[in-house]
């Protein structure tokens, strides 16, 4: 156990205590270089480190089981041990926060627009042939236009599909998180909003069409190519669907 006092700064005194204690044993995590899996000090040393209450401390590994970062296991070999939070749990909490608010397919975009060519820029040349097949079969699940509405959104989501795989790919982890998420509450908002209907011809083939350009710029190692595409890809998407956004407001007022 780390017998590094725990450090009192202002904004602790505004936490209560088990907000203070679970802040610390973050920390104190951190220094120890603690790992998925590791086990954490047992209930009474840390009632004894921290000199708080039984009530207090539990209640703090209750705000870091809560937060997914630790995880409790009863019964023999049980303890509280170090937990990952996964990408879609971090993007599951983080979507909660956006939930009440009326966010707009533009506020995605503006991000997207300046992000999405650089990834394109760094990833060229280096993806390797499986990642390549992968992205080409995603193309190939929108090779023709929609026949339904059903067939439409399918397709809608799908092309989010190829950019959440080039986000898996970013060797900026901070970036690729961004974009997967990014691309996730618009995936969710086309779907939440119907933006999917009608179906939108120029918004598929102007798609498709870009992504299989930035494919064949990527592959040959074209890092600025890959980047004007994509930001022409993106200028593009951000046109036509804050139209289609606008429309069916537009439609459900009148």
């Amino acid at each position: 156990m780390d017998n590094t006092p725990p450090v009192t700064t202002r904004s602790d005194r505004r936490r209560s205590r088990p907000e203070a204690v679970a802040e610390e044993l973050k920390s104190l995590m951190v220094r120890q270089g603690l790992r998925p899996g590791d086990r954490l000090p047992g209930e009474a040393e840390l009632i004894e480190h921290f000199a708080m209450a039984k009530g207090t401390i539990r209640e703090a590994m209750r705000i870091l089981e809560t937060q997914g970062l630790i995880r409790t296991r009863t019964g023999p070999g049980g303890g509280s041990f170090v937990a990952e939070v996964g990408r879609d749990r971090a993007k599951r909490l983080l979507g909660n926060y956006f939930y009440f608010h009326d966010l707009r397919v533009d506020d995605i975009y503006q991000l997207r627009c300046l992000l999405e060519p650089e990834l394109a820029a760094d990833l060229a040349g280096r993806l390797s042939p499986e990642v390549l097949e992968e992205l080409r079969a995603i193309t190939r699940r929108y090779d023709a236009p929609s026949t339904s509405p059903e067939e439409e959104r399918d397709q809608h989501v799908a092309s989010l599909e190829f950019h959440k795989v080039l986000a898996r790919e970013a060797a900026n982890p901070v970036l690729g998180f961004m974009l997967d998420f990014l691309a996730t509450m618009l995936s969710d908002l086309t779907v939440w909003r119907a933006l999917y209907a009608p179906a939108n011809r120029d918004l598929w083939q102007s798609g498709r069409d870009s992504q299989l350009r930035l494919l064949a710029a990527m592959e040959c190692g074209d890092g600025a190519e890959a980047r004007r595409i994509m930001a022409e890809h993106m200028t593009r998407a951000r046109h036509l669907m804050a139209a289609q956004e606008a429309a069916l407001a537009s439609d459900f007022l009148g």
